[in-house]
């Protein structure tokens, strides 16, 4: 078996163990292996314009607000700037801040006709430690993987 198939069963795995209707849900290490090893690959990164912005981007990423900035209305058009972006053949891998926008992203991506979708746990910037920071317990930048500011 090879690294890629390890690591979607793996995530297949963990979705079914946590009764995810959609394929699966990967750590922010495993994405980025997946995003290396397997052509067409997509990370979509559902957090809105300011986290882009203010907080980082992860080079290469497909960027669809899940809720717009300001304001933090679901965005209209998620599905169709989807569809307009990502092939749904695609490994199609969702992203945000913590982990939650990306669920429903991946949710709707799947009700939609797309197969292979994944949650990124944890998210860009993990969970909150105790004093309440993020960017220090989980998450993609916290991993160490590629991103850069604005």
């Amino acid at each position: 078996m090879g690294k890629l198939t390890e690591i979607l069963t793996l995530a297949q795995q963990r979705g079914k163990a946590m009764g995810l209707p959609y394929e699966g849900a990967l750590t922010p290490p495993e994405a980025f292996e997946v995003l290396r090893l397997a052509p067409g690959a997509k990370v979509v990164d559902v957090r809105t314009r300011a986290e882009w912005d203010w907080v980082g981007r992860v080079p290469g990423a497909v960027e669809i607000e899940w809720n717009q900035y300001p304001g933090g209305a679901r965005n209209p058009n998620f599905l169709a700037e989807l569809k307009r972006q990502v092939d749904p053949e695609s490994v199609v891998m969702f992203l945000c801040r913590s982990g939650a926008r990306s669920d429903g992203a991946a949710r709707l991506a799947t009700e939609a006709g797309y197969n292979d979708c994944y949650n990124i746990l944890e998210g860009f910037e993990g969970d909150k430690d105790a004093n309440g920071r993020r960017n220090t317990v989980g998450g993609w930048r916290h991993a160490g993987l590629p991103w850069h500011q604005g």
